[in-house]
């Protein structure tokens, strides 16, 4: 009630001054076409900004008799600056010249969703992810956006995380580091673990949700991530970012860069390390992390050479916790308890991937630009497991006879290791007329992956370093997209899209079913076409129809020779509506994502006793996503965002355990199911006040509805719904020493929600013939602080 009564009081104390507005029109000075997307900004009392619209026109509305700095930026442009009086309605039309240079980055043109494609998109900028970066893992920084739930193993968002897009896991969702695919080969996820501090290397993310457009990669099966690095600085630069919070949290990063040197050449850098206890007990974070980018710009020419790596140390937090646990020991953590005594101190996951990344861009003439890039990704790491009682047999070793007596089981402590190469290529030829924009394109990739384990130490006889297993992985993707966007009248663009993939994958084995060899081919057509009509400058609407095509991951081949999955096929239907204004922004989207043969968990085990994923015929995914932001007043803007959805399975057969922890299952079947870890509602809001100059205040809210934990709609297998508020305060110091100071204070969790945003449950009939649930939960920390520090030269 407070913070609406606040709200209120700095409504009517702001809509107490005179407003006016500014408004203008960018054009390009060589040929006088209107530029969209250009940064414009008034900077005063407070700085207030907006972007071009695709006809080039801009508009702010600020506080009448001030005296403003206005500043325009956009890449491959000069920056404009001059300095203006608002005394009534004000327009300024400018002309921006170009720099000569060759600085767009072809390879995001070629893959990311225009203004105007027909797809269900969100962005965020450098500054957006700036006045968040404290630390915290990529995903939690795409909290806010519409349909979007993460969660954190160590409870505070460092070390492993994970993320949902309507529900959508990491292994769905296609993620590109300007256009080189991240998404890993075999388990098709994405550890951004291995990628600490990446953020602060950024330049932009989109989210596409729903099928979006073609990329490079597989994995792009219900969303679409693009991250870009690629930008370009041509003044030198040096920044200093130190944050510290709950849990003992550190963040330390340096960048630098050299700006242009004789007119064609620039160098980037960043060094970061980040560690934090956890709140999980003993969930910590040894996290180390490098960028570089060296490029040669010229007018019609840009190499860049990209090398980054991240190196991981984190004990693991992966077990959960039960409900009992929950209530009166929600911080335990189970990991390395099999030890003895103390836990083991070393039961740990430990992992180095570094990424080479070679972009040639180059322009052919006016309306025609190729971009073509080389990759290598070099990964290799284990995790260590301290384990009781493990059988000689299941090691593939004879048991050792002490005296008279035959040892059967030892404790021991094990690493699995995986030691694997990602290399290929990816390109594209980009053409660039009045109302015929296209893009044609693909990509090579290969994987070789070796699975080998290792036991270090052994309570009983065992041969040092034995490794009991040693199998290898080979995969190769080959693909290639045409698309187009066809102005068929001023106001009406067409887009098509068509991409083809051809995938082989190769398996010598599992660690726990080593003779089982898998070799399958895939061949993939993904046709998209959409319509984008702009109805009048402020109100435009879309719709598009998609298909998706998805090989399973690595562990649903260890159901069996006879038992290979199908791969999926998902079929996609977008529409959307948008208004923007000179003040009000509102969206809407409905989407229906229909599944045909959905991998999904059934309780069905697999050849080795392991759970394992079954196709199930039809299944589908519906809802409408709202947004809506405003400028209530220049000192108050607010911004919000709804999903409702419906997600279901027609039929599922469940195999469920026909007594605790037994070997017998029964198969049970179910109509009109929920899929799992889908919550019909997820919401958020962020209001933003700016009461001073240079501060401002951002509260956060983030609902999410339950969430089942399987398939079965059995609401004893669920995570109940959560709210939870964050308040942000980013302050910049008003100073000459540097050229930028600023602060930045997170309060996460305000209200002390103990919540839960993931788990897991076994399922099986109790002795009244009723299914019973256990389950495992994956607490997020209480109330917790950052404080960051920010310095640039």
């Amino acid at each position: 009630m407070r913070i609406f009564l606040f709200v209120a009081l700095l409504c009517q104390m702001s809509t107490a001054q005179a407003q006016s507005l500014v408004s203008g029109k960018v054009t390009n000075k060589k040929n006088g076409q209107p530029l969209e997307g250009v940064t414009v900004q008034l900077t005063g009392r407070n700085v207030f900004g907006t972007h071009t619209n695709e006809n080039g026109y801009f508009a702010i509305k600020v506080t009448n008799g001030n005296a403003y700095t206005l500043q325009v930026s956009y890449l491959g442009f000069k920056a404009y600056s001059q300095q203006i009086t608002v005394n009534g309605a004000t327009n300024v039309n400018i002309s921006l010249e170009e720099t000569g240079l060759f600085v767009k980055p072809v390879e995001i043109a070629s893959l990311r969703a225009t203004r105007t494609a027909p797809f269900t998109k969100s962005e965020l900028s450098a500054e957006d992810i700036k006045k968040q970066n404290l630390g915290q893992d990529l995903p939690l920084l795409l909290n806010q956006m519409p349909g979007v739930v993460t969660n954190s193993d160590a409870g505070n968002g460092v070390g492993y995380t994970g993320i949902r897009v309507r529900g959508t896991d990491i292994t769905r969702i296609n993620v590109t580091a300007n256009g080189i695919p991240l998404n890993d080969a075999e388990s098709q996820g994405v550890f951004f673990v291995n990628m600490p501090d990446f953020a602060s290397s950024l330049s932009s993310i989109q989210l596409q949700r729903g099928v979006g457009t073609s990329t490079n990669g597989g994995s792009a099966f219900g969303a679409t991530m693009n991250l870009s690095t690629n930008t370009f600085n041509d003044k030198a630069y040096a920044e200093f970012d130190n944050s510290y919070g709950s849990y003992d949290t550190w963040k330390h990063t340096v960048k630098a860069g050299t700006g242009l040197i004789n007119d064609h050449f620039t160098f980037d850098a960043r060094l970061s390390k980040i560690s934090s206890n956890g709140y999980v007990d003993r969930a910590s974070s040894d996290l180390k992390s490098f960028y570089t980018s060296a490029a040669y710009i010229s007018k019609n020419t840009a190499i860049r050479l990209n090398i980054f790596s991240g190196k991981e140390k984190t004990y693991q937090a992966w077990n959960g916790i039960t409900k009992d646990m929950l209530e009166t020991n929600r911080r335990y953590n189970s990991s390395g308890t099999e030890k003895p005594g103390e836990p083991y101190d070393n039961e740990t996951d430990n992992y180095q991937q570094t990424h080479y990344q070679l972009f040639l861009n180059q322009v052919i003439n006016d309306h025609l630009n190729f971009n073509v890039a080389l990759h290598m990704t070099r990964g290799k790491g284990y995790y260590e497991n301290y384990k009781a009682g493990e059988e000689y047999a299941s090691y593939g070793l004879t048991p050792p006879v002490i005296g008279d007596t035959t040892i059967t089981a030892t404790d021991l402590v094990r690493q699995l290791w995986l030691d694997n190469y990602f290399y290929g290529t990816v390109f594209s030829l980009n053409g660039t007329h009045n109302r015929f924009n296209w893009s044609v394109g693909g990509g090579y990739n290969r994987y070789d992956g070796n699975h080998y384990g290792k036991v270090i130490w052994a309570e009983y006889p065992m041969p040092i370093n034995y490794k009991w297993y040693d199998l290898d992985a080979f995969k190769s993707d080959l693909n290639f997209y045409a698309k187009g966007e066809y102005a068929v009248i001023e106001k009406l663009k067409a887009f098509a899209d068509v991409q083809y993939r051809h995938v082989k994958y190769d398996i010598d084995g599992f660690r726990k079913n080593p003779t089982l060899v898998q070799n399958n081919k895939y061949n993939f057509f993904n046709p998209k076409v959409g319509l984008n009509y702009a109805i009048n400058d402020q109100n435009s609407a879309y719709a598009s129809f998609a298909v998706a095509n998805k090989e399973p991951n690595r562990d649903d081949f260890e159901a069996g020779v006879t038992n290979t999955p199908k791969p999926e096929k998902l079929q996609n239907v977008e529409a959307g509506y948008a208004f923007r204004s000179k003040t009000v922004v509102l969206q809407a989207n409905v989407y229906y994502m229909d599944y045909k043969d959905q991998l999904v968990l059934t309780g069905r085990i697999n050849d080795v006793g392991a759970y394992t994923r079954v196709n199930i015929p039809k299944s589908y995914r519906a809802g409408i996503e709202l947004q809506a932001a405003a400028n209530v007043t220049n000192y108050f803007t607010v911004a919000a965002n709804a999903a409702f959805s419906k997600n279901k399975i027609k039929h599922l057969t469940a195999y469920i355990d026909d007594a605790y922890y037994s070997y017998n299952t029964v198969a049970v079947n179910f109509d009109n199911t929920d899929i799992s870890f889908s919550p019909n509602v997820v919401a958020g809001y962020t209001l933003t006040f700016k009461p001073v100059k240079n501060l401002n205040i951002d509260i956060l809210g983030k609902y999410v509805g339950a969430q089942f934990l399987d398939n079965t709609s059995n609401k004893d297998a669920q995570l109940p719904s959560y709210f939870v508020s964050d308040a942000r305060i980013n302050y910049l110091v008003p100073q000459k020493l540097f050229k930028e100071l600023g602060l930045t204070l997170m309060l996460n969790n305000i209200f002390n929600k103990k919540y839960v945003a993931n788990g897991y449950t076994y399922t099986y009939f109790n002795d009244d013939k009723r299914i019973s649930a256990e389950n495992g939960y994956y607490p997020m920390a209480e109330f917790n602080v950052m404080a960051g520090v920010h310095v640039a030269f």
